[in-house]
């Protein structure tokens, strides 16, 4: 349900609660000023693209998405894909691929597919997460330091390059930069009510309007200031069909990261509030903002954990608080916005720092790389290490391959094929007169039956004796079976045809005999072979020397 609407039905947007979410959204929308600038700037934007981002996304995301306390703008999380797509196609290309991308969740969220991206494992997230938050913090360096910019594609050639232009920093940049970083962290630690990245900006502006500082980079020299004026409706440049099939890569893995991002942060908001989203309401929410941010001037945006947060912190409990985050970046743009042409940009860069430390969750990645299983570890670092030195997309398909291939593995694992004795049976049922004659076996299969582990059965079957007449499978601990488990009853079935021996399925769940009469085993094994109960063998006439 479109969470708005759930508000609504339950009395949250009532007059009462009106004071607490106008106050929580004017905070985070305060909040949202210099990351948003600091996020369209990093991402090869101008700053005023990151504002329009925020409030167009934002106010739509509140809207029509599936959680009542999301906050959606730009993130960090997008920086490293987004700077890639500009420097490569340009802003006009990465507006193509967020309006593409939007189309995307707006699908993944019609075909809900919400709860099938809550499975991506815990690895792979931390993982790209750490590797995201490595690349912003050195990707700041040029900006914080004032060091001679230098285009390069790889991660590795542009720290050697950075490493090497250190000695000659601009020193009026980097202590600016410095004091900048000092500020923020104090007033987070000090001044819990008041916004740390709002206060150490206007520290920094602050002191370079007043000494105006001519190797200091602002927004003013960088980017001739912010617009005074709203965003108005426009179809990204260059859009036509070659582009857009050129663009579905990088569309695809805004799409995937988005949503990720939204549903991560949903689920943390849930967790401080005590709520409840709805995953494929909230991919659609985020579709509809993605495409309609870059149609007024902004690019991809997402679920912004960190503003989410203070939201719920400031006592925000419907929509409405996200609604008036948007109005008031719209009042800053329209009132305000003169005043940014003196922001330093190695003040953006010290917030961005800040973003990075607390987006690489170091605690948790080195937690797990201490404690966790080993092959849980291999993935850890794989999915790192390919997002620092390779490329995203690469690293998060590899991460759930790997995943995907371990947990395969581990569910195999899991499968147990026992022969079963008399004594067995007879402990187990408690019948002390019901014995096997020598020429019947029973197997107990436990666990999924899948590609992965029908090799279990195929290679504790190769012991059959040549008196054998007579073979039981005992699947009641088979929860699911695929195609691959049913191929091996058919391989099972070929050989006791061969040998003249009887296959009989016994206590097999509904689920399973229905995959078995649609794949035409029942048929062929014979009904009279598919057994509810295994106690039925005994109650057989004439027997197949089953008691004696």
């Amino acid at each position: 349900m479109i969470a708005i609407l759930e508000a609504k039905r339950a009395g949250l947007l009532s007059r009462r609660y009106w004071s607490r979410n106008i106050m929580s959204g004017l905070i985070v929308g305060v909040v949202a000023l210099p990351l948003a600038m600091a996020f369209a700037i990093a991402s090869g934007a101008k700053p005023e693209h990151g504002l329009y981002t925020a409030i167009v996304a934002g106010t739509l995301a509140s809207l029509f998405g599936g959680s009542r306390l999301q906050i959606t703008g730009p993130t960090g999380a997008f920086i490293v894909i987004l700077a890639g797509i500009t420097a490569k196609y340009g802003i006009a290309g990465l507006q193509i691929a967020t309006l593409m991308a939007g189309i995307i969740l707006l699908v993944m969220g019609l075909t809900r597919m919400g709860s099938v991206i809550r499975y991506i494992p815990e690895p792979v997230i931390i993982g790209f997460t750490s590797g995201i938050a490595v690349i912003i913090f050195v990707g700041q360096w040029q900006d914080f330091f004032g060091l001679t910019p230098q285009a390069s594609h790889h991660f590795h050639e542009k720290l050697l390059h950075l490493l090497e232009a250190l000695p000659q920093l601009q020193w009026q940049t980097a202590l600016l930069g410095a004091f900048t970083l000092a500020v923020l962290i104090l007033s987070n630690r000090y001044l819990k009510k008041i916004p740390g990245p709002l206060v150490a900006i206007v520290a920094a502006t602050i002191v370079q309007s007043a000494f105006q500082f001519e190797q200091v980079a602002t927004i003013g020299s960088a980017f001739g200031g912010i617009p005074q004026a709203l965003p108005h409706f426009a179809l990204p440049e260059g859009i036509s069909p070659a582009v857009m099939i050129e663009l579905i890569g990088p569309a695809f893995t805004i799409a995937l990261l988005g949503a990720i991002e939204s549903l991560l942060s949903a689920v943390v908001a849930d967790n401080m509030a005590g709520t409840r989203h709805q995953s494929n309401q909230e991919l659609i929410g985020q579709g509809i903002a993605n495409i309609a941010s870059p149609l007024f001037g902004g690019f991809a945006a997402t679920g912004a954990l960190a503003r989410t947060a203070t939201n719920i912190r400031n006592g925000a409990n419907s929509p409405l608080s996200g609604i008036v985050h948007a109005i008031t970046l719209v009042l800053i743009v329209v009132l305000l916005a003169p005043l940014a042409v003196n922001i330093p940009l190695a003040a953006l860069a010290a917030i961005l720092f800040v973003v990075a430390y607390n987006m690489s969750e170091a605690h948790r990645f080195l937690h797990m790389a201490r404690t966790a299983p080993r092959a849980d570890v291999a993935v850890l670092l794989i999915t790192f290490l390919l997002t620092v030195f390779s490329d995203l997309v690469i690293a998060v398909n590899i991460g759930v391959m790997l995943a995907a291939l371990l947990f395969m593995k581990r569910m195999a694992d899991t499968v147990n094929v026992t022969q079963l004795s008399d004594e067995d049976l007879q402990q187990e049922y408690g019948q002390r007169e019901w014995h096997l004659p020598s020429s019947t076996l029973v197997y107990r299969l436990e666990g999924p039956f899948f590609f992965g582990a029908a090799e279990h059965l195929q290679h504790r079957l190769q012991t059959i004796r040549e008196d054998t007449d007579t073979i039981v499978l005992r699947i009641s601990r088979v929860p699911i079976m695929d195609a691959t488990g049913m191929q091996a009853l058919w391989n099972l079935l070929d050989t006791c045809r061969q040998h003249q021996i009887r296959l009989v399925i016994a206590e097999a769940r509904p689920n399973i005999i229905e995959k078995l009469r649609r794949a035409g085993l029942t048929n062929q094994i014979g009904e009279h072979n598919v057994l509810p109960h295994l106690q039925l063998l005994w109650q057989e006439a004439p027997s197949p020397a089953l008691r004696r």
